[in-house]
């Protein structure tokens, strides 16, 4: 039986629905998810706990690292990436990066300055926030520092202050995930009287984030956005062909989905076509939202994946795994047989 794989869970080195590694890998083994992936933003430091935790519940662990980039001839164009609301912005995904972390030199100085100016981004909207309570007559106060020590592990993101603000003015909510994206929602997005926008040195150029990626052992990987809710699709997404196309001209043959943003339907088609194409494919849940979902993946139609995306979701897991081992200069269908290899034995199966 092909094991189940979430291959993108975000923890509280960035910001997540669990409040620990230990919480979200014991929803794992509860769900029988046998192996998983942790994916945060900017972020490597989670990478030995995680790496434990799975050893402690017989686990295969997968590390991959999330970062917003932009490409300046979209933005230039109009052109929407896989930010549908921001033109040009770009998410990229690393998968596969060495355990324990290797970046240092002028990768580990990019990152860590990337790192910096998000946490300062949500410092000038924390600072907004509090003109913005004291306007309103509201006798609460936010203090970043606080909020940095108390409810992240070192990377803050506009979310920590929704909570943050959630937990001052309605503690006893009774569904404190929906207060908190209400409060996200209403002040600190666009159009929001806390709003602040992101520094333009806030985004790394696409190929710098790719250069990252590699420097840490990872393999450069295209988040898809899929078919929204209207089953609509952002402009570089539209063409699938000519999407496949312009990644490997980049040099990217990797590709992931979040599983419930999408149809089965358009789910199977579009990672059948990555597949056929030599991508790598995986799915994930993220959980980077104060909403607890299943670690389990599912579509956005069905409550579980199809045998079909299923297989493609393992596959690319195992890719990623013989890639994690050091044999990525073996052809690739060997590197999904000695990845299934090394899964079967860690999880005596």
């Amino acid at each position: 039986m092909t094991p189940d794989v979430n291959a993108h869970l975000h923890t509280p080195f960035s910001f997540s629905a669990f409040g620990s590694i230990d919480e979200a890998l014991d929803l794992a083994a509860a769900e029988g998810v046998k192996v998983v992936g942790i994916n945060d933003f900017y972020s490597t430091d989670g990478y030995l706990d995680w790496d434990g935790g799975c050893r402690r519940r017989g686990l295969y662990p997968l590390f991959g690292i999330e970062f917003i980039a932009l490409d300046t001839d979209a933005q230039a164009a109009g052109l929407r990436v896989n930010d549908p609301g921001n033109p040009g912005r770009t998410y990229l995904s690393g998968k596969g990066l060495a355990c324990p972390p290797v970046l240092s030199g002028e990768p580990a100085r990019q990152l860590a300055a990337v790192k910096a100016e998000a946490n300062a981004q949500v410092e000038r909207m924390c600072e907004k926030l509090n003109s913005y309570l004291r306007s309103q007559g509201i006798n609460e106060e936010l203090d970043f520092e606080e909020i940095k020590s108390t409810l992240t592990r070192g990377l803050v993101r506009e979310r920590h202050l929704a909570k943050a603000l959630r937990m001052k003015l309605y503690p006893d909510a009774e569904n404190p995930a929906k207060v908190e994206n209400e409060l996200r929602s209403r002040l600190l997005k666009a159009g929001g009287p806390a709003f602040v926008p992101e520094e333009p040195r806030a985004f790394l150029p696409v190929s710098t984030v790719q250069q990252i990626i590699e420097a840490a052992g990872g393999i450069p990987t295209y988040p898809f956005l899929g078919d929204d809710a209207s089953g609509r699709f952002t402009d570089f997404e539209s063409d699938l062909q000519q999407a496949a196309d312009s990644l490997k001209k980049r040099g990217i043959r990797s590709a992931e989905f979040i599983t419930t943003r999408n149809t089965t339907f358009v789910l199977e088609q579009y990672a059948s076509y990555l597949e056929d194409e030599g991508f790598t494919v995986c799915f994930g849940s993220e959980h980077n939202t104060p909403a607890m979902e299943p670690v389990r993946l599912r579509t956005r139609d069905a409550s579980v994946l199809s045998d079909k995306l299923k297989d493609i979701n393992y596959r690319g897991a195992c890719f990623i795994a013989a890639h994690q081992a050091g044999l990525s200069s073996i052809p690739r269908e060997g590197m999904i047989e000695e990845g299934d290899k090394l899964i079967q034995k860690a999880l005596s199966i």
